[in-house]
């Protein structure tokens, strides 16, 4: 069974049957939901683009960790130049097997870049990633639209578990977040990306009820969901 551990706005843990901790995009020092402190443990860092609120504490974990970071090369480049151990860089469509699973790049609708002596600097474009280990597949949606491609994510994998923004604004709303839970043919969703700030303020209960009872997994820090 892999455990999903829910920290806070974007922020994930993975753990594998075969002892592994995957993070996913670990934003710590300033998270006002996070329940982690960056002692955390883990053994690779997932991270779906440069934005502060996903890329924020990469550099740090990694070097603690000796953790690599899977992400776009302008992004695992720029975090290595940093002080993070060598890292794994992928592109979109690009799948890799780790040691314990296969992680598929998957596209994803967004803009990517971090905020350096006052001006943005590109980070490689968004992605997704898709988590397969023993023949199930977690989609880590990262912050993205609603787009048709998803309907072929959800034939190409089984879907046990999507994890989807629903904040509105920057991301998704709840409406297409349900839209593409549907797409995608998820069996299960987790509602991420959302009350952390006022512009991204949603009801997950509300978004809930847009799919069959059962279907949602709604999480607070700390929170795990089995898949």
């Amino acid at each position: 069974m892999m455990q999903i551990i829910y920290h806070g706005h974007a922020c994930l843990e993975a753990r594998l049957d075969d002892g592994t901790v995957l993070l996913v995009d670990p934003w710590i020092t300033g998270n006002p939901q996070t329940d982690l402190t960056l002692d955390v443990k883990c053994d690779y860092i997932l991270v779906t683009h440069g934005h502060h609120d996903h890329s924020g504490d990469m550099v740090e974990v990694s070097r603690r960790n000796q953790a690599p970071i899977i992400g776009m090369p302008e992004l695992v480049h720029y975090a290595e130049s940093q002080g993070a151990v060598e890292g794994h860089p992928m592109n979109l469509g690009g799948k890799w097997a780790f040691p314990f699973g296969e992680i598929k790049m998957m596209h994803a609708q967004h803009s990517s870049s971090l905020v350096i002596n006052g001006l943005p600097v590109y980070m490689g474009d968004a992605c997704g990633f898709m988590l397969t280990v023993d023949g199930k597949s977690v989609y880590f949606a990262g912050d993205t639209s609603n787009f048709g491609d998803m309907a072929l994510f959800g034939k190409g994998f089984d879907v046990e578990l999507a994890v989807l923004p629903i904040g509105g604004n920057f991301t998704m709303g709840p409406e297409e977040a349900a839209s593409a839970a549907k797409r995608l043919n998820a069996k299960h969703v987790l509602p991420i990306h959302y009350n952390t700030f006022p512009t991204i303020k949603q009801d997950p209960e509300q978004f809930a009820k847009l799919l069959p009872d059962g279907v949602v997994e709604v999480a607070h820090p700390g929170d795990t969901v089995t898949v």
